[in-house]
Parts: structure tokens; sequence; C-alpha cells
């Protein structure tokens, strides 16, 4: 509908808009202006109708009275119809004005309207932004997409990776992409495979990350790449990666040693949290942390250490004590260890039962305690390894009254997650953890291999393509198992935001790194054969890392879900439902691929 207000200044109006729904101020007051956009929300205000028009902008407050001549036509609009307003610009009374909009100072008087796009009924509501079921988010996203939280997400991460990509080219880097379609990598999580129509009966792979293509460049003799690139990997969905995509800052560097790569990707990411952080604290430097302390200190490798908890091991104050359970089982086998998990301020029995109650939910025997008051140690721990043991132990930990500590026993291996999840748990139970600010580390010196138990073989535990440190004399003269590569995370608040590594870029060390893991010689021609042949023609000695886009937007929107800082984001079944993908495709379609589907039967 279109209504007709005869005046010389909205004649003179861009077709569609003067300003923003964001844009006006008490300097506009008296202006004659246009505005489009939807409507979010529609008041009556005793026969005054109010309508709160937005934009990508922001919301400004629009006015009819009975005296507009498109008050009847202002009567039928509806939420989310998208409208065009003309009308005069008058500054609200003091006692209305809304100091949290920019625009809240001032109000459109209408006068003409134009409706651009009338809405049917809403699947589901923008204005308010209530929980709604996510199936319902996701297929109808491009409604979802307008709320205002997910709106700032998705703003928030453009402004972020388009200061990444700054930053890059400020240290020096350059931006260069890689092919999505390439070949099958038999390491890492399943490819997404991409039927060749030329070459029938073979397959595309697309990238689980450009690894290969970003140390070719580095051959090629390119010197600092990065890209913002695209990964994709046939995985189930996790409340931090998407099931088939994600986005990493993909980094590779020449001529580098571990530090140098260090000195490099610090800066950019401290200052890229330092910029978009809203003022909550950022690591300074981050302090590098070997594999092997942070298993025994956290409990895993992507530590948080806004919990102040450090675990440590106090197996020699249960040898040979009266704590029967855990002696014999020190007693028994050489590899069991006590851990202890400090509860500062977690000196009450109340405390300590309701931990031990937790540990019985996850399925453990129990978690054994002690606490300290009246300059002793109390409870059944304590008194079965007597007063002297109970004060060494209160002495390592330096623990005092009012204090408590937890004990797991066992191998390592079979308590470290649970050691993990109780250390977090006490820091969040007694308030040390702290709940803003963004703490970094490095994990360094990762494993070169790994006990792959299922098949009784040793097997890479990271990144094949890594240096082995010590290089090749290490790869022919120590035990596999005790070898470290030159890998390392970034870890954010308990994130793992990134791994990296220096690369082999050796052949005869490349050959006998995957030797060890079982891979022969012609499984190195068939599946790296680019790679091995680029080795043989001068590589440099380089390095890089990957941080995950994704994880860094979700720590600075605050957001524990990656579909909440992810534009259109699958489902937890890996299905596009806005798209209605996947999906079924011709015969025809089919013919020329040369593929015939064997569909599994319906049990």
């Amino acid at each position: 509908m279109n209504s007709t207000v005869d005046t010389s200044a909205s004649e003179q109006l861009h077709a569609f808009r003067s300003h923003t729904c964001g844009a006006l101020r008490d300097n506009n007051v008296g202006e004659t202006v246009r505005l489009s956009g939807w409507v979010h929300r529609v008041r009556d205000h005793g026969g005054v109708l109010f309508i709160d028009l937005r934009d990508h902008y922001g919301v400004t407050q629009c006015v009819c009275d009975p005296d507009s001549p498109v008050f009847s036509e202002i009567e039928k609009v509806r939420s989310e119809w998208v409208i065009r307003i003309d009308g005069v610009v008058k500054a609200r009374d003091e006692e209305s004005r809304n100091d949290a909009l920019p625009t809240g100072a001032v109000e459109i008087y209408i006068r003409d309207m134009e409706v651009h796009g009338a809405a049917n009924e809403l699947p589901l509501p923008v204005f308010g932004e209530p929980e709604y079921p996510e199936d319902i988010r996701l297929k109808y996203r491009f409604l979802d997409l307008r709320r205002e939280t997910l709106h700032n997400n998705i703003m928030k991460r453009a402004e972020i990776i388009s200061s990444m990509r700054r930053r890059m080219i400020e240290e020096g880097f350059f931006e260069f992409q890689t092919p999505i379609l390439t070949a099958s990598s038999p390491e890492g999580a399943r490819d997404f495979l991409v039927p060749s129509r030329m070459h029938p009966g073979q397959f595309y792979a697309l990238p689980q990350a450009p690894q290969q293509f970003k140390q070719l460049i580095m051959m090629a003799g390119f010197d600092r790449y990065f890209q913002i690139a695209p990964c994709f990997r046939d995985e189930d969905a996790r409340a931090d990666r998407s099931p088939g995509e994600f986005y990493q800052l993909d980094i590779e560097m020449s001529f580098v040693t571990q530090e140098d790569v260090f000195q490099a990707v610090e800066p950019v990411l401290r200052d890229l949290f330092v910029e978009f952080a809203d003022g909550q604290a950022v690591t300074e430097s981050f302090p590098r942390i070997p594999y092997k302390t942070s298993m025994e200190k956290y409990g895993n490798d992507k530590p948080d250490l806004r919990n102040p908890i450090e675990m440590e091991n106090v197996t020699e104050h249960f040898a040979g004590s009266g704590f029967k359970i855990f002696a014999g089982m020190i007693e028994k086998d050489e590899e069991v260890r006590v851990w202890a998990i400090p509860a500062p301020t977690g000196g009450s029995r109340a405390f300590c039962d309701r931990m031990n109650s937790w540990a019985q939910d996850q399925g453990q025997p129990g978690l054994g305690y002690i606490f300290f008051k009246d300059g002793a140690g109390s409870g059944p721990v304590a008194k079965n390894i007597g007063a002297e043991r109970t004060q060494a132990i209160a002495d390592q930990l330096n623990l005092k009254d009012g204090d408590a500590v937890f004990f797991v026993c066992g191998k390592p291996k079979s308590f470290l997650d649970f050691a993990g999840q109780a250390r977090v748990r006490v820091g969040d139970e007694l308030g040390l953890s702290e709940t803003e600010g963004f703490k970094f580390c490095w994990i360094v010196d990762f494993p070169m291999f790994e006990w792959n138990e299922d098949e009784k073989r040793v097997d890479f535990s990271h990144n094949p393509f890594s240096m082995p440190q010590g290089g090749l004399e290490a790869l022919e003269t120590q035990d596999p198992l005790t070898i470290n590569a030159y890998q390392y995370d970034i870890v954010c608040n308990g994130v793992e935001l990134s791994s990296g590594a220096i690369r082999n870029h050796k052949p005869e060390i490349m050959e006998k790194a995957f030797d060890i893991a079982g891979y022969d010689r012609q499984v190195l021609e068939d599946k790296f054969g680019g790679m091995l042949r680029a080795l043989q023609y001068g590589a440099p000695p380089h390095g890089g890392i990957a941080p995950g886009v994704d994880r860094i937007v979700m720590l600075l929107c605050g957001e524990p879900n990656i579909r909440e800082v992810t534009m259109f984001p699958m489902n937890q079944q890996a299905q596009d439902l806005l798209m209605s993908a996947p999906s079924d495709v011709s015969a025809a379609q089919l013919r020329e691929l040369h593929i015939r589907l064997n569909l599994p039967k319906d049990e």
C-alpha cells in the first residue's frame, strides 16, 4: 500500500531511505526523513501507534496518531513487515527519552508509509529473543539471525576476522588460498569425498586442513603464509565444533624455531583478545607448560588457568601407610600413583561429603579426603595414615585450617579425566575460579608417538609431519614412546584454540617416523607423494599453527555453543535444516558419476 503525501522534501529523498534506523540524533530534529526496515514491534497507546523500526544499524521509534494520513494503513502493520516510512524528526519529552538506544532522544512522526514486504505469522518471535527449539531456529535461520544477540555475534565474528587479517598483514604475512578439492588423507578424521565425473570411480576429498599445501608453499619459497581457511571433517557434532566444517587462522613460516612461531603468534592473539574482550583482563604473556606437567597438574592438556588449583603427586605419603586401600595398590603395581587435589577453604565435612557423593554419581567408588581444623587433619584418611603423614601432605600442599584435600589413586591414565573434572568441580564449588578474563598458555613437548591399544602398535599421537626432538638420531636410538616432538597447542580458558608444530623438513626423518608408526614407503608415495617429492628438492626448516576462528569467536562472545556464532550452522545430526541438506540426487546425476547406491537395509 502506498499513500501519497505531496511534499517537496519527500520527493527529493532516496527511494528507500535518507538515513538508517540507527543514525538519527538531536541534530536531526525538524528534518523530513525516510527510513526503511523491519517492524520490530507495534504498540497501541490509547489510539496513538508506536512502531519500533529496525534495520542492520539500529532501531528508531516512529509515532502515528489519528491525524496522520496513513493511520489506517499503519493499523494493519504487524511484526517483521518490511516498510518504508516518511516523517518529521521530533525530540522526545524528557521523561520519554530512552538512553539505552542511540536514537532514543528522538522519534519520527509518520506522514507517509509504503509496505515493501508483508510477513506471514512468524514461526518464532524476533522481539524479546525467548528460548526456542533449536530445530525451529535452524530451519528459519533467516529469522533467527534477525534477533539482536545472534545478529551482534555474527557482526562481532566479522570484525574479529577483519582484525585477524589486518594484524597478520602487519606482521609481514601474505594471504594465499589453497585448493578445496584435494586428495584423501589416511590421517585424522573422516574425509568428505567428492566423486569425479571425469575420472569414474575416483574421488576428491575436501581438505581437513590445508596442512600439506601450506608446507608446500614454504617449500616453494614464499616464507610467510596465512589464510582464513575452511576445513572439512566428517565428525560428530560437539559444542565447540560444527559437524562438517569450521574455519581456522592457518599460519606457516620458513626458517623459524618453535620460539619464533611463539613470538609471531602470541601478540596477534593477545592484542586481538584485548581489542574484543570488553575490558576483561587478558594474559600479558603466555606461560609454556610441558604436556606431561599439564596432565599431572590439571588432569588434561587444555587447562583453564582461571582455576588456581594444581594437583600434586603424594604417592610417597601413602606407600606403606595404614590406609590399606591405597597402600595395597601402590605395593602391587609400581605404576600406581596417588594424586592430591587441594581445596583451599573447603575444610568442612559437609563439603567433603558432597564431593564424595558427586564422585559416586560419576561412577567412581568415592573420593578420599582430609579436612583441616584445630591444627590437625580430620576424616578417615587422616586417621589411617597418622598425624605425621597428614602433616607432611599439608606441608607439601601448603594447606592450613579451613582447607581440605581430595585424593585419587590408580594408574594415572585411568583416572586423569576424573581427576581433572574433580579439580574443576572443587574450584567452581568453592568460588576459587575466576569467571571473567582470558588466560592463555602454550602446551609444549607433546609425545611424538603413542601406543595404539586397539591395534597393538605404535602410532602418531599428534601431527605426523612434526619434527621429533632429537631428529633422526632420536628415532633410531630411543624408545619411540619416550620421544617428544616440536608440537604445541594454544589453550585459553580451558579451550584448545590451536595446534601447531615445527615441521619435519627432511625426507629421511619423515620416512623413519612413518616406518615406526607402521607406514611403509609405498604408503608415503601413495598418500603423501607430493610432500615427499618436495622434501627432496631443498626444503627449508619451517613451522606453523592454526588457531580456530570459531572457538575464538565463541570465547569473545561468551557463547558456549558454536551454533551461536555461526551464520548458517548444521544441527547435531549434520543436517542443514534451512537448505534441506544432505538431500537425495536424481538417478541421472548418479549415472553421470557412475555411482550406484548400496543403502543399509532398515532394521
